[in-house]
């Protein structure tokens, strides 16, 4: 395993090496020596192609996230939201995938969001703080002042995620 920094203060990519024969593959994704974090929970996503979950955070108790695709591929989006960082408003990207042997760590502080690249796609996250519904909000994933480019021009939206905030408006409301 081999750990990447990004221009992103703690925000890195772990690439596994991947170990091919015919039964299939095998590779390890997380070691603590790589990444010291305490995770404290983990959980799975199914998504299929096109679908956008995000830009979702939490307002309290942020959570890093460690994130692997076990099957598929994604566009994994950072939004960095730390106050003091000097990359505030801006995002990071990354394609993820069962053959690429890439992983990220999100830590606090950022919002968070993907996009399935392939029919099905399933991701595991390790989190350092539990979910809490009351302080999760989402931004939205299209709004032209973040800029971002998905790879989609058929985006599959939740009814949640239709009723996110705007980046001007998140900025009003918490800063």
């Amino acid at each position: 395993m081999k750990l990447y920094k990004t221009k992103f203060k703690n925000l890195v990519i772990v690439k596994s090496k991947l170990h091919f024969d015919k039964r299939g593959i095998f590779r390890e994704v997380f070691k603590k020596k790589i990444i010291n974090k305490k995770f404290i929970f983990s959980c799975v996503s199914v998504s299929k192609k096109n679908v956008i979950r995000g830009l979702h955070m939490q307002t309290k108790n942020a959570q890093g996230k460690f994130l692997t695709v076990i099957k598929g591929e994604i566009f994994d989006v950072a939004l960095d939201l730390r106050k003091k960082s000097s990359t505030f408003g801006k995002y990071f990207c990354i394609r993820l995938s069962d053959q690429n042997g890439k992983s990220i760590f999100i830590p606090e502080g950022f919002a968070h969001g993907f996009v399935g690249l392939k029919k099905e796609n399933i991701i595991h996250y390790f989190c350092t703080k539990y979910r809490s519904i009351k302080h999760e909000i989402g931004l939205m994933w299209n709004d032209k002042d973040l800029k971002i480019k998905w790879p989609t021009n058929n985006p599959i939206i939740s009814i949640k995620d239709k009723k996110n905030l705007k980046f001007k408006d998140y900025l009003r409301k918490y800063f």
